[in-house]
């Protein structure tokens, strides 16, 4: 039976990007698949066949710090206000496309606030493990407070409040057994269902220097996100004077700001962005030096390569603590390692056997958990369990509340 499904993603691409397998996936099975966001940040990512639903765009506070305060800047800087901006936008997008399942992003929680208010099942999607291993748990009362004044501008009753950050019917985390921590729990709702990486061909990125490639040579990833601060701006040059010391024998695919180029030796390929997947398909990488971001690492990982993870914030020391743990790579400190520790535990990782051994093992863990379309499968079970369009989803859309979060 042919379902609707409408992604709820905030504005990021390491958000965005594993949808992109989710969507293929439910569109080949025959189901009608839509987005809303950003049309600035989800075109570009989704390509120009996506029905993207506008929520609108605007700047945010830029992330910054660790710890703890990253996570109230997280949450101060950008959910809540994401959640306060996209609501009315959101709440037209169901009016209009009438969708049977929604699958919410746990940091865009105005998506599940939505589908409370008209009565619609939706899937929680964890792509990083910050919901789910819950790095700083004295933080949470602080998080459920600003949920629940979601909750109350969104005009539903105090006394049905659920954490919008965990579906009671479906959370879909996109990692497997071995990265997630053992506390990771979410109390009173449903156990997460590990579905691991969702690998999928994405839009073509046309600009990628290809014949700037060694071609006798894998070539080592450098990729640590969205950097802006100068503590970030630092790293890279750390991560340039390393790739000096490695030498010729050792080239590198780096993704920096172009302002930085001048500083990576001329064996080097640094670029804005890099088709990762691509590169991993082709055979063209031997290792990656990240910042423990959920999707890159689990990307690599399956594709056998050993990791070295300089975590920045939020789940990032997760991912890396538990990536050293298995074995399949090393952590080092992103704010303090020198050039000569950096090219020295890329070195490590290349010449020792284990490092590989073990990142294989790990990506076969991750890859047997089926990716998209063991989460499909889960999808398309909630979504024979919708309720009658005909009937529940007219009243509730016009019996709802006029001015969701105000």
């Amino acid at each position: 039976m042919t379902s609707s499904f409408l992604f709820v993603v905030p504005p990021l691409a390491g958000h965005v990007l594993p949808t992109i397998g989710l969507g293929r996936e439910l569109a080949e099975r025959g189901h009608r698949v839509a987005w809303a966001g950003s049309e600035l940040v989800l075109r570009p990512l989704l390509g120009p066949d996506a029905r993207v639903l506008r929520t609108g765009s605007r700047l945010y506070r830029p992330q910054g710090g660790s710890g703890r305060e990253a996570l109230e800047s997280l949450w101060d800087g950008f959910v809540v206000p994401y959640a306060r901006f996209t609501a009315k936008a959101l709440d037209a997008a169901v009016r209009t496309e009438r969708p049977d399942v929604l699958v919410v992003d746990q940091h865009a929680p105005a998506g599940a606030l939505t589908a409370h208010r008209h009565g619609l099942p939706w899937a929680s999607l964890a792509p990083g493990l910050m919901e789910l291993g819950r790095p700083f748990p004295e933080a949470e009362p602080w998080i459920g407070e600003r949920l629940r004044g979601l909750w109350q501008r969104a005009g539903l009753p105090a006394g049905e409040y659920h954490d919008p950050r965990f579906s009671p019917d479906l959370l879909l985390a996109l990692t497997g057994a071995a990265l997630v921590p053992p506390a990771a729990t979410a109390p009173g709702e449903a156990a997460p269902v590990l579905v691991g990486p969702v690998l999928s061909a994405r839009p073509a990125q046309t600009d990628f220097p290809w014949e700037r490639l060694d071609p006798t040579r894998r070539h080592l990833l450098v990729s640590t996100g969205t950097l802006a601060d100068d503590v970030s701006v630092d790293f890279l040059h750390r991560v340039a004077a390393a790739l000096h010391l490695l030498g010729p024998e050792w080239p590198a695919v780096v993704v920096a700001p172009p302002e930085l180029w001048t500083l990576f030796p001329a064996w080097s390929v640094p670029v804005e962005r890099a088709p990762v997947l691509e590169l991993l398909t082709r055979g063209r990488l031997s290792a990656l030096l990240g910042h423990g971001g959920l999707n890159t690492t689990g990307e690599a990982l399956v594709h056998g390569l050993p990791v070295v993870l300089a975590p920045i914030r939020h789940d990032q020391p997760l991912v890396a603590e538990r990536v050293a743990a298995a074995g399949a790579g090393l952590r080092v400190d992103f704010a303090r390692a020198t050039p000569w520790q950096l090219a020295e535990a890329v070195r490590a990782v290349h010449q020792e056997p284990s490092y590989r051994a073990a990142a294989g093992r790990l990506g076969h863990e991750l890859l047997a958990t089926g990716g998209a379309r063991t989460a499909v499968d889960h999808l398309e079970r909630l979504a024979s369990d919708r309720r009658d369009p005909a009937t529940d989803l007219v009243q509730t859309i016009v019996a709802g509340p006029a001015d969701p979060l105000g």
